[in-house]
């Protein structure tokens, strides 16, 4: 499609749902809205509140048509979520959260029958982060669920369905760490069948496929033309990834930052990824797979932070360096390069909502995602996406630590230009705001803090 101005981008993260206005001819973001994905207690199970969304993205829909003229709907959402359609379209169960305590109780069976990392690119994460997880501990927890589905589709498919009656599954969606794709053949992995739910996936499609118009019935609550038309939808970090893959040249790497802190290697050096950590093979939007390795990183700033407003200054990181004031990993024990180990802070903690703990967790979230980045054969300069790229701390130690060029994106959300972009198959203009190297004072006392740092723990790791 081409010659559009105005998308509408649904963007469902773990965290917050948003839906964002974006100007294809500016790749700007002119209006963003929000509401907290909150998750629902059950029966049967906790679930997302799929209903609530629903209602908010149609007002905000109608909404930005009214203000702006809505011409065509792209959608991106978080991973890790598959949803279970039976033979009238509608949920056959309500839509788990990957989450769930219950996920990680007497899991051996799924462990026995899931293919290996080196079939599927993706190893055995916590909880349902593997959507072959969710399956099977879905279908033994209710024996009959099996039979009311018709359809199985991924979560921006989800949305994809509910507009347009289409359901599908988008290639980045289903590669990412579900154990249910081969990223190397292209095709579903062996864990389909055995599972007996070869017949019910659905479709999978490139994630710029348009599905169709909107159903009728969403044109009357909206008031969008009935000839609105709606792409298949992406993963988020692959959103994110996307417009760099396009206008880059190789080797270079993404960090896409939100809940998740999700890094990816782009013509990287040669690496051996190790499946025992939270390092996988991601599907980017052409089907290609690309070495990646995450942790909970914006889930970890908000459990260090609650809430506390940004009042850092340069002081406070002097003051970090100067007494070696340190946070280890992991504040989040279920992700990550670290998973399982208990934080840790030398030599002590400091002071809530102070400049200090602000700065001190900044470094540790940067030399976090500087162990995932190595860990992938990162090469070249490192693009931050999403909320970490306006912090100046974060931004100085990763540059510090890695050598590299960072460049910070302007989108506010990191992935909603991403989607946007599915629509214009070659966008004719690029990404060009790319700010200058930053000018790294005290480059020398930053390495060595990260020095220290590393080594403590890499001491531990050998204990």
């Amino acid at each position: 499609m081409t010659g559009l101005k105005n998308v509408a981008v649904i963007d469902i993260g773990k965290t917050n749902v948003k839906l964002v206005m974006v100007d294809l001819q500016t790749m700007a973001e002119i209006c963003v809205i929000t509401r907290p994905n909150k998750v629902l207690p059950g029966p049967p199970w906790p679930h997302f509140d799929v209903d609530g969304h629903w209602t908010f993205l149609l007002s905000g829909l109608k909404n930005f048509h009214q203000r702006f003229g809505v011409e065509a709907i792209s959608i991106t959402t978080h991973a890790a979520c598959v949803v279970l359609l039976d033979y009238q379209g509608q949920l056959a169960a309500p839509i788990l959260d990957y989450e769930h305590d219950e996920l990680d109780v007497d899991a051996d069976e799924y462990n026995a029958m899931r293919p290996p990392f080196s079939e599927t690119g993706s190893p055995r994460l916590a909880g349902g982060l593997n959507i072959g997880a969710q399956l099977h501990w879905q279908f033994k927890k209710d024996s009959k669920l099996l039979s009311r589905v018709k359809s199985i589709v991924t979560y921006p498919q989800y949305w994809a369905h509910r507009l347009t009656g289409v359901a599908a599954v988008d290639v980045t969606s289903i590669g990412c760490h579900t154990d249910l794709w081969n990223p190397t053949a292209g095709k579903f992995s062996t864990l389909v069948n055995r599972l007996g739910i070869g017949s019910k996936m659905a479709e999978v499609r490139r994630p710029d496929d348009v599905l169709g118009p909107i159903l009728p019935e969403i044109a009357v609550r909206t008031g969008l033309p009935a000839n609105t038309q709606v792409v298949c939808g992406i993963h988020d970090s692959n959103a994110s990834l996307l417009p760099h893959i396009i206008s880059k040249s190789a080797p270079f790497s993404v960090v896409s930052t939100g809940t998740w802190v999700i890094a990816m290697a782009i013509g990287g050096a040669k690496t051996q990824l190790d499946s025992k950590g939270e390092n996988f093979i991601n599907v980017n939007a052409f089907g290609d797979p690309v070495p990646s390795s995450r942790f909970m990183g914006g889930r970890e700033f908000e459990l260090i932070q609650r809430g506390a407003q940004p009042c850092a200054d340069e002081s406070d990181m002097q003051a970090v360096l100067e007494e070696n004031i340190m946070l280890f990993p992991a504040v989040e024990t279920s992700s990550g390069p670290y998973k399982g180990r208990e934080m840790n802070w030398e030599p002590s903690e400091p002071e809530f909502a102070s400049g200090t703990r602000e700065v001190c967790l900044s470094f540790y979230l940067a030399l976090m995602t500087a162990k995932c980045l190595q860990n992938i054969g990162s090469k070249g300069s490192i693009v931050i996406e999403g909320p970490f790229a306006r912090n100046y701390f974060y931004r100085l130690m990763l540059e510090a630590v890695t050598g590299e060029r960072i460049l910070s994106s302007a989108s506010a959300t990191g992935t909603s230009i991403g989607a946007a972009m599915l629509l214009q198959r070659y966008p004719a203009q690029m990404f060009d705001r790319q700010p200058q190297k930053e000018n790294t004072p005290m480059l020398d006392v930053l390495k060595a803090y990260a020095t220290r740092w590393k080594s403590h723990v890499e001491c531990e790791n050998k204990v």
